[in-house]
């Protein structure tokens, strides 16, 4: 830790916006961390330091609110409440009644109570949570103890309970990290998705594949397996300089001393941001026309429907419309034989794909997630893998390519298929 914090224990109640600081850390799914520090940084908060679990940053009261509005790439933002060392029950309760909890909890708010224990004297988290709920009890209404903390996998995949607000014990080494979720329900949910499609990328994933693809906002982008549209959608709000955040609310606005009269200046100030419109063409393709009218209708929520074209067309029958002019990205979720079909049934599928942009998107750069390395090899293409992550549990990787010309890309399919 570099920054003294000043949000531990029963300090003062100060509700200065100036004066609060947090000691916070933005989760990530894996290979994010990159990613998510330099959105931290655009945002002119300087990451403390980059794990592989996220980013640890300290900040004041406005900027909690930007991270949790305008970051694309996190899971979740939780701020420190305190540290210390716990080896026995007793160092437990005397440290954690210690801590001023009607600064961080509304008068008899619910608190849903998630605990890891590792490496410690103290191994028991359903022991600990008693220990940790008990002293809660005076500040807080009902206390639930349900569930693991988040792990430092950055694999947090579990929402809050309902309304309650979150609050994540972690003890390693016997040193007791207590943290407050700021941010709610995780903050991949924007608000606009309430179609998804059989295996659905998270809107987190979709922002950050789309960064780490090395698109440019105001190029082309095509989607030619869409499905709810997240690819899409996520590539118009970055076009478009609209934060992620922008429709739905954040945990740390129900913490006493919140300033809603600066987080409207904020909401404000990001909406005088926008742009009225993609300065590209994103194109969103499906061969269902169910799941066309389903993202179609998520890019309705978003604000971003005009900014898409959307098209009922099966990959094999690909076509660019007249609108689109130079050179762009494809960057796209194929199906990869775990949810929607086995692998053997998909490598045509493959084949046909990569036949296909090599007519069509020439010399454009080609961004998948892919979790079978040899499905990739059918495309006849060369792709690079430019992070390794998880969808929904299912270790994946990004990777990334420029798409040849069709007798370039024969050359390459057979040497590849010549090494296998």
């Amino acid at each position: 830790m570099t920054t003294k914090r000043d949000t531990r224990g029963s300090g003062s109640k100060a509700n200065d916006t100036a004066t609060v600081r947090y000691e916070a850390f933005a989760i990530v799914a894996p290979g994010l961390a990159p990613l998510a520090a330099e959105e931290l940084a655009a945002l002119g908060i300087p990451p403390v330091s980059v794990e592989a679990a996220g980013v640890e940053f300290a900040t004041d009261q406005s900027g909690l609110a930007r991270a949790n509005l305008h970051l694309r790439t996190v899971s979740r933002v939780l701020v420190r409440v305190d540290e210390f060392r716990a080896a026995t029950f007793h160092e437990l309760e005397k440290r954690t009644a210690r801590i001023d909890w009607g600064r961080w909890l509304e008068p008899g708010r619910d608190v849903s109570l998630r605990v890891t224990c590792r490496k410690s004297r103290l191994y028991h988290s359903g022991a600990v949570a008693q220990r940790v709920a008990a002293q809660l009890a005076p500040a807080a209404g009902r206390v639930s103890t349900g569930g693991a903390a988040p792990d430092g996998t950055g694999t947090d995949e579990t929402d809050d309970d309902g309304d309650a607000q979150l609050l994540v014990v972690r003890i390693h080494h016997d040193r007791c990290t207590i943290s407050l979720d700021s941010s709610g329900a995780l903050l991949h949910q924007r608000g606009y998705r309430r179609e998804a499609g059989k295996a659905p990328l998270r809107e987190t994933l979709g922002a950050a594949l789309l960064l780490a693809s090395g698109w440019v906002p105001g190029a082309p982008l095509v989607d030619p397996f869409c499905g709810s549209g997240t690819l899409a959608i996520e590539g118009a709000l970055l076009a478009r300089g609209m934060a992620p955040g922008r429709l739905r609310g954040f945990a740390f606005e129900r913490w006493p001393g919140h300033d809603a009269e600066m987080m409207g200046r904020i909401r404000q100030k990001a909406a005088t941001r926008e742009t009225a419109s993609v300065p590209g063409m994103i194109v969103a393709s499906d061969r269902d026309a169910g799941v066309i009218a389903a993202a179609r209708e998520n890019a309705e929520r978003a604000g971003v429907a005009a900014d898409i074209h959307f098209d009922v067309r099966a990959v094999s029958s690909l076509a660019l419309p007249a609108e689109v002019t130079g050179v762009g990205s494809v960057v796209t979720n194929p199906p990869y034989g775990v949810r929607v079909g086995e692998a053997g049934e998909l490598r045509n599928l493959y084949a046909r794909t990569g036949a296909v942009l090599r007519t069509v998107c020439p010399g454009w750069t080609l961004a998948l997630v892919s979790a079978d390395r040899r499905l990739v090899g059918e495309l006849g293409i060369p792709l690079v893998d430019r992070l390794r992550t998880s969808n929904g549990g299912l270790p994946v990787t990004f990777a990334t390519g420029e798409i040849p010309a069709p007798q370039t890309a024969q050359l390459f399919s057979a040497s590849e298929r010549s090494t296998r």
